[in-house]
């Protein structure tokens, strides 16, 4: 950098980059009533346009602090390590670089900048061409004064704002689609190989925009015809506790195909939880059923989950199968048993997690576990798809003046078809 050899040095004040007076570091006149709270920076090493440039920012509405360098090599040093908002008057014709070159040299090693490129009479095309390369404006030197200067530098200045505006949001967007299509390839799809058996799911997340959360479920049907469920809540709401769902979920599918027993299932899910979790208070509810072919029977191991509801005609009942602790809370101490539970002939099963019971209905009330039960016997003639949606859309409605359900949902309906046991 080097000073002009016209001109009043000044030392840097509380519009200047703090950059040393030696630096070359000079103040448009402090008088201005508009200031665009940034650094000018001039690229020229031909003096006289220098001063010419430094007059009509001294004359401009424009407030800011003025730096010159001679080189575009000085100028990247100084912008390396410039914290400021930034506008460079740039001029194509330098001892180290010519032409466009010096856009596309400047917009790669300093793409925050807005760049004003400074042209002769002949080479308005010239200006455009740089526009076209990454400026967000043009000057002609022999046209400059001082309202087109401070013109200029504001809109480029709002022009790059709009421009990394632009590139942060597309940049958002992409990274949500690729995190909802990742997401939605973590989404479980029942493994049924018998038609007779009807599974309907409804899943709602409570983090705004994600299709997981750390609520989970799965359906797997073996080779001996026997439909293994399993539908689990690991407490907190954020990320990480979506994708230690997934993880739960994806060892528990491992641990059914291996033909793992129930209650050695839920043990592995405790390991895993425990070797997977952020946080030492992280703990997990699960509920897991299999449906034994041939007959109504149903065996039911709980880990700290709610109860569940069972559909027989247009009844509904709530049955507490044998409790057990949740996993995590004393890792290794838990003891779990197995309930058998027999069904009517058409009975099914309904799981799901305290999300759906859990909203706010009033100031100091909750839907709770009686309230869910009422709104599931006043709908117990629908089909199964119409009465999860509805007990969800229901629940979720009582909820809105308050704020909405603010946990996770997840619901299973379950069963074999009337005569669908073989």
């Amino acid at each position: 950098m080097a000073e002009l050899p016209v001109g009043r040095a000044v030392a840097p004040s509380a519009h200047s980059t703090g950059v040393p007076a030696q630096h070359g570091v000079l103040l448009a006149d402090t008088g201005s009533v508009w200031n665009v709270d940034a650094v000018i920076l001039l690229v020229e090493d031909d003096a006289g346009d220098a001063l010419l440039v430094e007059e009509m920012l001294a004359d401009s509405e424009l407030d800011s602090a003025l730096t010159w360098c001679k080189t575009l090599a000085e100028a990247r040093r100084f912008l390396a390590g410039c914290r400021t908002p930034c506008c460079v008057l740039l001029d194509l014709h330098l001892p180290d670089v010519h032409g466009l070159d010096a856009v596309t040299q400047l917009v790669e090693s300093a793409p925050d900048a807005a760049v004003v490129v400074l042209t002769g009479m002949a080479e308005a095309d010239t200006g455009l061409s740089a526009v076209a390369t990454g400026a967000q404006d043009y000057l002609v030197k022999g046209r400059l004064d001082p309202q087109a200067l401070s013109r200029s530098v504001r809109y480029a200045l709002q022009r790059k704002q709009v421009e990394r505006a632009a590139g942060a949001l597309r940049a958002n967007q992409l990274m949500a689609r690729e995190n909802a299509r990742l997401e939605r390839g973590l989404l479980p799809v029942p493994l049924l190989h018998d038609d007779r058996f009807e599974a309907v799911a409804r899943y709602e997340p409570g983090r705004a925009h994600a299709l997981l959360s750390g609520d989970f479920y799965d359906v797997v049907q073996t080779s001996d015809g026997t439909v293994h469920a399993v539908i689990g809540d690991v407490s907190g709401h954020g990320a990480a506790e979506a994708a230690l769902g997934v993880c739960l979920r994806v060892a528990w599918r491992t641990a059914v195909l291996c033909a793992t027993d129930q209650l050695e299932q839920v043990r592995i899910l405790e390991e895993i939880l425990v070797a997977e979790r952020s946080d030492s208070h992280l703990f997990a509810t699960v509920v897991t059923l299999a449906f034994r072919p041939g007959g109504r029977r149903v065996q039911v191991v709980r880990a700290g989950h709610p109860g569940l509801l069972i559909r027989s005609g247009t009844e509904v009942g709530w049955i507490e199968p044998e409790p057990g602790m949740a996993l995590g809370l004393l890792p290794g101490a838990g003891r779990w048993t197995t309930t058998e539970l027999t069904l009517p002939d058409d009975g099914r099963i309904v799981l799901f997690t305290d999300g759906l019971f859990e909203g706010r209905t009033g100031p100091g009330s909750r839907l709770g576990e009686d309230g869910l039960l009422a709104m599931a016997r006043r709908h117990g003639a629908l089909t199964a798809r119409s009465f999860v949606d509805t007990l969800v859309d229901e629940a979720s409605e009582a909820a809105a003046p308050y704020g909405g359900l603010a946990d996770d949902v997840a619901v299973l309906h379950l069963g074999w078809a009337l005569g669908g046991g073989r």
